[in-house]
């Protein structure tokens, strides 16, 4: 591929090497770049001198911001049938990852949110750097945690996934290795080093990732670990919020406040999205039950002012509709979830 590609795959002894190149969108994932990553993933699977997989990105400006979120918005605007076959796409590449026979490492150094999160919690090995941000702030856009949120949230430490799924909060890596959302803090001087050294061992990143890894501190959220287990373990949001109220300390009030601005649809599509996805029987699964909320969710009032307000008017002043939690109805939220006519289902690849 040519430098100016989106996504620059090549083999560099015995190591396959992704690296997203969309600097400028803060590599954010379009239907080409999975296209693109997908191709590659199934050509190495049976390649015997590929012996992992090493995706990361160029520049300095983060790893992956999410996915092209003004597409799916326009395409949900109208028939969402644009949204849907990226969805569709990238789903199937989160499930390639997940269940790949090579091991894959994912070097998290910068921004990663969304899109960026489903392209690396599927590796064996992901490596924050002090410079990592993570985040799954879909609830403030209208949208939900999806590829494979519902998956891999729910199995974080206690209750951590539901409050990061519900609040958004933002976590650097101190946090992020503490609930295992990644393996390895490696320094950001170190990386460059890093990766020559998985040329040199690519049958065995999680020895080097290892080798190179060092403490990322203490995790600011520990101290809020107790309280997060117990007021966020209730099956719906109202639940939720009175907790939040009744408990009435400084920092559950802030993340009931925080809680306040999302999208109350958006809130009760995601607990039940984690609360379905702790029990799915396989990933897979999981990604089928994605899949149909996608393609409802971009289209409802919600999702498309939720971009407005962030992404194209930038005022953060959204108007959600229904504007509070008791005008969303079980109905309309069972209405999101059901299951698609026949050939309309997502599948992975074969």
């Amino acid at each position: 591929m040519t430098a100016e590609s989106e996504v620059l795959t090549r083999v560099d002894s015995g190591v396959g090497r992704i690296t997203l190149n969309r600097p400028k969108a803060l590599h954010a994932l379009n239907r080409a770049m999975c296209e693109a990553m997908i191709d590659a993933l199934l050509a190495w699977r049976t390649d015997d001198a590929v012996k992992s997989v090493l995706i990361d990105h160029a520049g300095e400006r983060g790893f992956c911001a999410g996915g092209d979120i003004r597409m799916i918005a326009e395409s949900g605007a109208g028939d969402a049938s644009e949204a849907r076959a990226f969805f569709r796409v990238e789903y199937r590449l989160n499930h390639l990852m997940f269940d790949y026979p090579k091991p894959i490492t994912a070097i998290v150094d910068g921004i990663v949110m969304g899109g960026g999160v489903g392209i690396s919690e599927p590796a064996d090995v992901r490596i924050a750097t002090e410079r990592t941000t993570y985040a799954m702030p879909e609830t403030g856009i209208g949208l939900f945690p999806d590829v494979g949120g519902g998956w891999f949230l729910p199995r974080l430490p206690g209750q951590t996934g539901v409050w990061l799924a519900l609040t958004g909060a933002r976590l650097k890596a101190a946090d992020t290795v503490a609930l295992g959302i990644h393996t390895h803090f490696v320094p950001v001087e170190r990386v460059e080093a890093l990766k020559a050294a998985l040329t040199a061992h690519p049958d065995n990143p999680q020895a080097v990732a290892a080798s190179f890894a060092a403490d990322s501190g203490p995790a600011p959220s520990a101290a809020h670990r107790t309280a997060i287990d117990r007021l966020f373990a209730f099956d719906t949001v109202e639940e939720i919020f009175a907790a939040l109220e009744a408990d009435g300390s400084d920092w559950t009030l802030a993340q009931l406040a925080i809680l306040k601005t999302k999208s109350p649809q958006s809130l009760k599509v995601t607990l039940r999205q984690l609360r379905l996805g702790a029990a799915a029987p396989s990933f897979a699964d999981n990604m089928a039950m994605e899949y149909r909320l996608g393609g409802r969710v971009v289209r409802t009032h919600d999702f498309q002012e939720g971009v407005r307000a962030v992404v194209v008017d930038k005022d953060n002043a959204a108007r959600w509709s229904p504007a509070d939690l008791s005008g969303v109805s079980e109905a309309e939220i069972d209405a999101l979830f059901a299951a698609l006519p026949a050939g309309q289902e997502w599948t992975p690849l074969s």
